[in-house]
């Protein structure tokens, strides 16, 4: 059973919810429509917007204001010179000294006109528009406190209010401080200095009525202004978001356009029907146009620019099939008339009900791809050839022998040394090979050390000097043993003088003079081999130094083109370079460059 106390206190508890309710509510929604905005919304934009919107609109109000007063004081004139009714029934002193005041606010008019024009009239317009306001509405009660009374302006003040609330909503503060500046004099000193308003029949300064429509006409004012203010600034800062997101799909439209102008793929759309709606330059580059604009509007039938003309129907086939495709090759004409090989990949773009609107995708020139698998068709040709033979012709002769019916089966020497000579050619072959795909996979391997070139080029020499007797070639060796050091691997130098003599006597009839020669050109050594042979076009040089390239003028079929291709590897590794320069008919130097040995590093 609950007690007295109990019972009391849950009753308070009741009441307190009840009161507390509406007034949080209230509370919640004062804070919701007149705290002040945050900072993030009081942007340095909107300040600049609004004091700009303020001042402009400043001027039409002082145009108006001034206009408004004209009217009065020609009223004042007109009531001064001839008697108006409506104006008799006002105390004598107003029906006298009305002109004055009118003239007074009329100079503060022409004051507010003048510091309008001015730099702090365009910086601080909430200021200009409290000067401005105060000035109309204080001159009537300075004259009135002057001449020792009150002087209840309602229809003045009425007018002011409303004409600024209409011509600028904006800064609903500024609107408040001009009306409490007013409202302030009026009560306060009128209330201090005793003054009665000049009215017989109602000399006191305020009534009920009169406050609650000065209160009430003021508050409509400043919530009307509060509310158009808040609105502007709610458009506006929704007109900067929409600003930065056309900004921002402005820059990704740019950076996207960049991507689509600079892909090295084709990039296009095409129509059901055969045509390029739209064409990247990379596109245009592939069919061999300068411009992109040029493709779709030459490209009116894309069937004719494939070599076999069942492709585009083909793509088209497979693209009802699937969908899209990938890696569609095929053959197509440039704008010269020469021939290239692309690769496609493309899918269909479809509208929600399922209609193909058009096709996208990506065209690569694959011309040097397929170049390279032709070049690695004819060196699977060549190693089947040049591995093969040797090696049937060996077991020829092995299964030969193998046929004689005696036991013991007696081999000439000529027999043994050509057997020897195939297995060393097979070798060497083997050899060239995995040093060149090593080579493409890891990079030259190479042990620096400070060498001398001299040592290197002499044992070069001296190892193929069989092979200069056999080719009845004569060597000269110009390099000198006083030459700096070269910081290389001497195995791997040796190998490209010892690639550079061979390649020189395979290409060249007996006979061949040869020079090797070295000096120093700044920091580098500057290595050449030269000879008087039957030289070089200038088509073979520019080729001479690529992966399984071989010369027509090859004496030795026994080759697969890698001695220059290692050399080059090797060079390169050592940070120098490498070249030929020849012509036909006029020899050949083939130079290289390497860096010389440091002393202090090793």
């Amino acid at each position: 059973m609950l007690s007295k106390g109990n019972t009391l206190d849950g009753m308070g508890k009741v009441a307190w919810m009840l009161i507390a309710t509406p007034f949080t509510t209230v509370q919640s929604w004062w804070r919701k429509t007149f705290s002040a905005p945050t900072t993030d919304e009081t942007t340095t934009l909107y300040r600049a917007w609004r004091n700009r919107f303020l001042w402009q609109r400043l001027r039409l109000w002082l145009w108006l204001a001034l206009i408004c007063l004209l009217s009065f004081t020609l009223r004042d004139i007109y009531g001064f010179l001839f008697s108006l009714k409506e104006l008799e029934s006002l105390p004598e002193i107003l029906r006298t000294q009305r002109l004055v005041i009118n003239i007074a606010m009329l100079m503060s008019i022409l004051i507010c006109f003048a510091l309008h024009k001015t730099k702090l009239g365009r910086n601080r317009p909430d200021l200009l528009f409290l000067g401005s306001s105060w000035a109309i509405s204080l001159a009537s009660q300075l004259f009135a406190t002057l001449r020792g009374f009150a002087l209840p302006d309602a229809i003045g003040w009425s007018l002011l209010f409303l004409s600024q609330a209409i011509l600028m909503p904006v800064c609903w503060v500024v609107h408040l401080l001009s009306q409490v500046g007013v409202l302030v004099y009026y009560f306060a000193v009128n209330t201090v200095l005793g003054l009665k308003t000049p009215v017989p029949e109602h000399p006191e300064i305020y009534s009920v009525t009169f406050l609650l429509y000065i209160f009430w006409f003021c508050a409509i004012c400043d919530i009307g202004v509060y509310l158009y203010d808040r609105l502007q600034r709610s458009e506006f800062y929704a007109r900067q978001e929409l600003e930065f997101a056309y900004q921002k799909l402005k820059v990704a439209e740019t950076k996207y356009r960049s991507i689509f102008e600079n892909a090295v793929e084709g990039i296009f759309q095409s129509s059901p029907d055969g045509r390029y709606i739209t064409a990247n330059p990379a596109l245009a580059s592939i069919y061999g146009y300068s411009l992109a604009e040029e493709v779709t509007a030459n490209s009116t039938d894309i069937q004719q620019l494939y070599v076999d003309p069942n492709r585009r129907a083909e793509f088209v086939r497979l693209m009802e099939k699937y969908g899209s495709i990938s890696e569609f090759e095929s053959q197509i004409y440039r704008r010269d008339g020469s021939i290239v090989w692309i690769s496609e990949k493309a899918y269909a773009v479809r509208d929600e009900r399922g209609k193909l609107l058009y096709y996208e995708g990506l065209i690569e020139d694959i011309t040097q791809r397929k170049q390279t698998e032709e070049e690695l068709r004819v060196f699977f040709h060549a190693v089947s050839h040049d591995l093969r033979n040797p090696v049937m012709g060996t077991l020829m002769v092995l299964r030969n022998l193998l046929a004689r019916p005696e036991e013991n089966i007696s081999i000439s020497r000529s027999i043994l040394e050509r057997m020897i000579q195939s297995s060393d050619r097979q070798l060497n072959l083997i050899n060239s090979l995995m040093e060149a795909h090593i080579s493409e996979v890891q990079g030259v391997v190479l042990q620096h050390q400070p060498v001398q070139l001299l040592t290197v080029i002499e044992a070069a020499i001296a190892d193929l000097e069989p092979l200069l007797e056999q080719n009845q070639a004569k060597l000269t060796n110009l390099v000198s043993a006083d030459l700096p050091l070269v910081n290389a691997d001497p195995t791997q130098l040796w190998r490209v003088f010892s690639n550079l003599i061979v390649n020189a006597l395979k290409h060249n009839p007996p006979g061949l003079l040869l020079t090797i020669n070295a000096i120093r050109e700044n920091e580098m050594i500057y290595c050449t081999v030269s000879d008087n042979g039957v030289g070089i076009s200038q088509q073979q040089s520019d080729r001479l130094f690529d992966l399984y390239f071989r010369g027509v003028n090859i004496r030795n079929s026994v080759s697969l083109g890698l001695g220059l291709y290692l050399s080059k590897q090797i060079i390169n590794a050592h940070g120098g370079e490498i070249g030929v320069n020849s012509a036909l008919d006029a020899g050949a130097i083939f130079w290289f460059t390497l860096p010389i040995s440091n002393p202090f590093t090793g």
